[in-house]
């Protein structure tokens, strides 16, 4: 058994994306809940929502390419 390396980089690409999302989301979530009076305070709040379940997508996508390139594809 051994571990595809460009499969195994690609992963962690997107474990590095998911790091800078998991300190973006909750900044830009806490900045529109700061602001309630705002009349921005929909729109920050939806892209801080959306940051956030994009941090917790890259996380699972990248944990899943981690596991292929050590394991390989399910071969049926």
């Amino acid at each position: 058994m051994h571990t595809n390396k460009d499969v195994l980089a690609k992963g962690i690409k997107y474990l590095g994306y998911t790091v800078l999302l998991m300190f973006l989301a909750p900044t830009v979530l806490y900045q529109a809940f700061k602001n309630i009076e705002n009349t921005l305070f929909i729109p920050v709040l939806i892209v801080g929502g959306l940051l956030a379940i994009g941090a917790i997508v890259l996380a699972f996508k990248g944990v899943n390419t981690i596991m292929k390139s050590m394991f390989g594809d399910k071969k049926k």
